[in-house]
């Protein structure tokens, strides 16, 4: 259970070696803004001008919604046309220590001073030794009103549930009712793994020691 995040950083190439520093080598759990980036400096994280980061299509898809009060997800447009902007991933080592990251760049036309659910630790990520690993990815704010990623690790720990049964509670039953779109990944103590989704779809891939694997985007039942 132990944690480090950042919010609202710029230039960082990647922010998930950032939080890790903050878990590692600060006090504290979460940095944001100018503060993170004043600590990533310190502790020599990489960095990138602007130029890095600009996308086509997270601009064309701004200059089309910029004048309107609307958000964009990934998930709301064609799975085909485009990158996502959230990846996130989920790993039980051979000691039996299981660890989540998330990173994500957030929803098109956000407030400025948004922060989503994925540096929120127990809402878009979270990691237990006793339960599971959960890495999310949506629509941040049902996600954090639900505390859906330690959610799934109480249903595991206090009623007993698998990990494919507790993500399929909360991705289809609790997010479902307050209308969160999304998914997550996970894998548990025993090294069992599910990718739960209730969008249209979700980039998604599995790698087991023993030579299983699993790719794909769309659902496959």
């Amino acid at each position: 259970r132990m944690a480090g995040a950042v919010a609202a950083v710029r230039n960082i190439r990647n922010p998930v070696e950032l939080a890790y520093a903050v878990m590692t080598q600060s006090d504290h759990v979460m940095l944001q803004g100018r503060g993170a980036e004043e600590f990533a400096k310190l502790h020599g994280i990489k960095t990138e001008p602007d130029e890095y980061f600009y996308s086509d299509f997270r601009y064309r898809q701004w200059e089309k919604m910029k004048n309107s009060h609307g958000t964009a997800l990934d998930h709301d447009v064609q799975l085909t046309d485009k990158k996502f902007g959230t990846v996130g991933a989920v790993a039980l080592d051979q000691h039996g220590h299981l660890a989540a990251a998330t990173s994500t760049g957030g929803m098109t036309n956000k407030q400025y001073g948004r922060i989503g659910d994925s540096p929120i630790i127990g809402a878009g990520t979270y990691a237990n030794d006793a339960t599971c690993a959960i890495s999310c990815t949506g629509h941040g704010e049902p996600f954090i009103r639900a505390i859906a990623a330690y959610d799934v690790s109480c249903l595991m720990e206090y009623k007993g549930h698998s990990l494919e049964e507790a993500m399929n509670i909360v991705v289809h039953d609790k997010l479902m009712k307050i209308d969160g779109e999304g998914g997550m990944i996970g894998v548990d103590a025993k090294g069992n793994t599910a990718m739960v989704f209730n969008s249209e779809g979700m980039y998604r891939g599995m790698r087991h020691s023993d030579g299983r694997a699993e790719i794909a985007v769309y659902k496959t039942e």
